[in-house]
């Protein structure tokens, strides 16, 4: 009965159908009250979104793997004491955190939400230490600004840590009953093994190089010759569901069954039973939904039948499994090969080399896709103890499976070094993958965008055209100020996404930026209807009302999108700019604090507070945030010319007519700083070098008004009336606002007044 009752609770877990599976696991628990039955109703409930009851079936538990649970409760509930507490007992200092790199991930969100960011740093290291393909731990990191070269954390140390937990004994798990009888096939194994080794070792250094050179100048051809990646690497489709379409038309050749993991569950559930959120409703938690691979200890799981969630054994073992027939010479020559489409001609105006990259064909015209989506269909999980070896004979009619069958003839059984193979293969195309993503992604959250947008530009067109890569496509060209662009790309990503909200915050705020009202209407409309608890859809919705003016409105949508989601950084910026435009300084300052609580590397929180301060003429705590700001984001010329301005006004005028002169130099397009350095040398009294700079500013923005006032009272000030005449005239042709044309007109009343007489008066 109790085998019964856990096999209906994790089909019910299976099919999304919570409400059964509580129901179930509840009848569970009546009949056989253990902390393991317990353990799964826990979790019942925190996939049906209920923390607070798996909160009150563990509190008090002490196996491992309640405590991680329980701790996963406390994190949702905001109890981020109690969640430490039962990661790391007070009681045993020196008890091993439950659940490897998922616990010392969640560990490091608890440090970094309680301000301990060196303490964060160590646990989100250690969890990628143990699990280099925890993707969200470097992300982290990221955010951090403590994140090492991608090259280095995905380098040979995980590679060799990977090759651990697949291959413990240096052969596939199915080789461990040998007899003794195939002592010699063993000794050959070996060989082969340590050829294969070599062969890795050498696919990580180019690699490595590769990324490592790609936003230094390096050419296409010295790109292609060591990088995995734009052809090779399609057979990491395998890991993913295939397309139904793509599987239909591609002839399936005979495939390998997939290698058998550990920590397998002997049902097999598939990753439904993980319950993955795919909606961003929480930022917390849908990064804490990701690391749940290793919910249960090895040891555990066969003697729990199956009954908790899946480990990752299953999911990293079909994403290494790839075609037999593929050696680790193979990824040197591979390259993209899926011709031009759409997106590569976007990216093609700034990477000459985009398409010749694109472009190379593979060797021996063997399709990759056909392999993947073989291999994606006999993508069934098996145990260890059931593996048949017999079925690893197979042959199939790729001309590159001659590899092992000629070179090693004298092995009359070449599943087991297959197997090998292909870990070996896959996770040097896994990482190879890891290490472009995560130099990118590094690189974006240092504000180096256009190196970012560089190595974005080389991914295999499968991977660029996710929503994912072209929302950070877009992020990265929002940096740069250059909305045009961003726009593109962030509509590219709904295309390709249309259900994601990843980056969609900040799609707003660009449309905002560029004035698409009817755009801005509809996308928050649109991630409304998609989503009303995401807190990305209502910072749409204020960013709509705020272009409106309608600030009370736009401010109650920034509210509730806080509400929705109190570390979501950004909706509490948004909410200062909103006091800041009803001129609410003091609630303002306090929506940027908060901001800068949730991030401390926010730079828009700290840029705010150095307006608030510069408008209330403190300057040298105007300053300080323009500084702090600068620090975080260094490539951002608006927060360069107000930090020029904010040292001007301390009477520092060398230091900010240095900072504005690389003001300039970061953005030619941006008026500010040109129009600031002219303010500081008509303080200087250096009228000829301001009107040079003025002359030179007109061509960048020939209808901006307060240009031609300044100028007008240069010319004034030189007792150049008709010329100054002219230039408030022009001021006041392009319609300034009110407050500027009651400027302009009180400098042309006090045309023919001298200045020594202006100043009396």
């Amino acid at each position: 009965m109790e085998a019964m009752l856990a096999d209906c609770v994790q089909n019910s877990l299976r099919h999304f159908m919570y409400r059964n599976a509580i129901f179930m696991c509840e009848r569970l628990c009546a009949e056989f009250p253990s902390e393991v039955n317990r353990q799964l109703l826990a979790g019942c409930y925190l996939h049906n979104n209920q923390a607070y009851c798996a909160y009150h079936i563990l509190k008090g538990t002490q196996m491992p793997q309640s405590r991680y649970l329980f701790a996963i409760s406390c994190f949702q509930m905001d109890l981020l004491k109690e969640a430490e507490s039962a990661l790391c007992p007070a009681n045993e200092p020196g008890a091993e955190v439950p659940n490897g790199a998922a616990g010392h991930y969640l560990l490091g969100l608890i440090y970094r939400y309680t301000d301990r960011k060196r303490g964060a740093i160590h646990h989100f290291k250690q969890a990628l230490s143990t699990d280099p393909l925890l993707w969200a731990a470097y992300e982290e990191l990221c955010a951090l600004g403590s994140a090492e070269e991608a090259a280095a954390v995905f380098g040979e140390a995980a590679a060799a840590c990977i090759h651990k937990q697949y291959l413990p004994n240096g052969f596939s798990p199915q080789n461990a009953d040998m007899s003794s009888e195939d002592h010699n096939l063993n000794t050959a194994r070996r060989s082969m093994d340590d050829v294969s080794s070599r062969q890795l070792k050498q696919m990580l250094g180019n690699n490595a190089r590769d990324v490592a050179g790609s936003y230094h100048g390096t050419t296409a051809s010295s790109r292609g010759s060591g990088q995995p990646l734009n052809g090779g690497s399609s057979q990491l489709s395998q890991y993913n569901t295939p397309s139904p379409v793509a599987t239909q038309s591609l002839q399936l050749s005979c495939a390998a069954p997939p290698p058998p993991c550990r920590n397998l569950q002997p049902n097999g559930p598939n990753l439904s039973a993980l319950g993955v959120d795919s909606s961003p409703r929480s930022t917390v938690n849908s990064t804490i939904q990701a690391p749940r691979r290793k919910f249960v200890d090895e040891g555990k799981l066969r003697k729990i039948s199956g009954r908790l969630f899946s480990d990752s054994g299953p999911r990293r073992s079909t994403r290494l499994a790839g075609d037999a027939a593929a050696n680790a010479t193979t990824n040197a020559t591979s390259a993209a090969g899926n011709g031009a489409s759409n997106s590569s001609k976007y990216l093609g105006s700034s990477k000459p080399s985009s398409a010749a990259l694109r472009a190379v064909t593979f060797r021996k015209g063997q399709s990759w896709a056909g392999e993947n989506s073989d291999e994606g269909v006999r993508n069934e999980v098996t145990d260890d103890s059931r593996f048949n070896p017999t079925l690893a004979n197979f042959s199939c009619p790729s001309g590159d499976n001659r590899t092992f069958d000629q070179e090693g003839a004298s092995m009359p059984v070449a599943g087991p070094v297959l197997t090998s193979a292909r870990v070996l293969t896959g996770t040097a195309e896994v990482l190879g993958l890891l290490r472009l993503f995560g130099e990118a992604y590094r690189l974006s959250c240092m504000y180096r965008c256009q190196d970012a947008l560089d190595i974005y530009s080389r991914l295999p067109h499968r991977h660029y055209n996710t929503g994912w890569v072209l929302s950070q496509v877009g992020k990265a060209y929002f940096q740069l100020v250059n909305y045009m662009e961003a726009d593109q790309a962030f509509n590219l990503s709904r295309r390709a996404s249309p259900y994601s909200l990843e980056g969609m915050d900040i799609y707003s705020t660009v449309l905002y930026h560029l004035k698409e009202d009817m755009k801005l209407s509809y996308l928050a409309q649109e991630l409304i209807a998609a989503d009303r608890l995401a807190p990305q859809s209502w910072c749409a919705m204020g960013n709509c009302y705020s272009l409106q003016k309608d600030h009370e409105t736009a401010l109650k949508n920034f509210q509730r999108a806080v509400q929705l989601d109190s570390k979501f950084a950004y909706a509490h910026t948004l909410c200062g700019h909103e006091y800041v435009s009803l001129e609410d300084f003091e609630n303002a300052i306090k929506s940027y604090q908060t901001a800068l609580r949730v991030d401390a590397r926010h730079y828009n929180a700290w840029y705010g507070l150095g307006m608030v301060y510069l408008r209330q003429e403190k300057f040298e705590f105007s300053e300080h945030h323009f500084h702090m700001a600068f620090e975080i984001n260094p490539c951002s010329s608006v927060i360069m010319s107000y930090l020029g301005t904010a040292l001007h006004a301390l009477k520092r005028s060398k230091e900010a007519l240095m900072m504005m002169e690389r003001a300039i130099l970061a953005d030619r397009k941006n008026p500010l700083p040109m129009y600031q350095k002219a303010n500081i040398l008509i303080s200087l009294e250096k009228l000829d070098e301001a009107l040079e700079v003025l002359e030179e500013l007109k061509e960048y923005a020939p209808r901006e008004s307060s240009v031609y006032a300044l100028m007008g009272k240069i010319y004034k000030s030189r007792n150049m009336h008709a010329q100054a005449m002219l230039h408030f005239g022009l001021a006041l042709d392009l319609k300034p606002s009110a407050t500027d044309v009651a400027t302009i007109k009180a400098e042309i009343e006090k045309l023919h007044v001298p200045d020594e007489v202006e100043d009396c008066l």
